[in-house]
């Protein structure tokens, strides 16, 4: 939720920009040493001495939803284990713990990075997308149908994603620098899913109990209407004139 940009200025083309001095004069843009481990043909380990530390907890939210996904199969192992889909869906606000320490983090250290912006997202897809969408096929919405609805559901948060990495410096900013609204609600609200699934398994409304059952049962079509649900939140996700303020 906390997403990360770099700190230097950039140019209207996205390029850096150019040091500007109080008498006019340009003076070249501070040393970049992220940027310069990273381009090294040379050095042991340099990506790990590259990440800032805001980018290893970012990388502990991508854990949290490959540590969910496991779960989710754990479960789809042994159904009668309700502790590892409990443990599937209990791991993705863990992730969004961490999502938020980042930012707060690279604020603190006034250290980010676009590499910490990119990894952001992508540990955000997995935690908020696609771990939500892997617990709901193991507690039963596994039609063929369902499955290319919650693929949309996940490709509507990728999409998402990406736009947040191409618009992060154009959305009006505040007096502190920070975005004044998201475009679409963020993914990590992706959460009230999860609330949503960790209360029908406490009430055991799951595989055949699924609330609102099965549609057109035994057909092509089958289908679970639940599952509307998730196409709803992947299209307020992807929205362009729906605008969430920022807490």
């Amino acid at each position: 939720m906390s997403k990360r940009t770099s700190y230097a200025a950039v140019a209207a083309d996205g390029a850096p920009a150019k040091n500007i001095d109080i008498t006019g004069e340009s003076s070249p843009p501070p040393y970049d040493k992220q940027k310069d481990l990273l381009g090294s043909d040379t050095g042991h380990f340099s990506l790990i001495r590259a990440m800032h530390l805001a980018d290893l907890i970012t990388e502990l939210n991508g854990l949290c939803g490959v540590l969910s996904l496991f779960s989710s199969m754990r479960y789809l192992i042994d159904p009668s284990s309700l502790g590892n889909i409990y443990a599937a869906l209990a791991l993705i606000p863990l992730g969004l713990f961490f999502d938020f320490f980042d930012g707060k983090v690279a604020r603190w250290r006034k250290k980010s990075s676009m590499m910490g912006q990119e990894l952001d997202s992508l540990a955000d897809l997995i935690s908020f997308g696609v771990s939500p969408a892997i617990a709901a096929f193991a507690i039963g919405i596994r039609t063929p149908l369902d499955h290319l609805c919650l693929a949309f559901f996940v490709l509507c948060g990728l999409t998402r994603l990406a736009r947040f990495n191409v618009t992060a410096t154009t959305i009006p900013k505040d007096a502190t620098g920070k975005a004044r609204y998201f475009e679409g609600t963020p993914i990590p609200t992706s959460l009230a899913l999860d609330a949503l699934m960790a209360w029908w398994v406490s009430k055991g409304w799951i595989h055949e109990a699924i609330p609102f059952g099965t549609l057109f049962e035994g057909t092509v079509f089958e289908v679970h209407p639940v599952v509307v649900l998730f196409m709803i939140h992947g299209c307020l996700m992807t929205s362009k004139t729906l605008h969430v303020p920022k807490p």
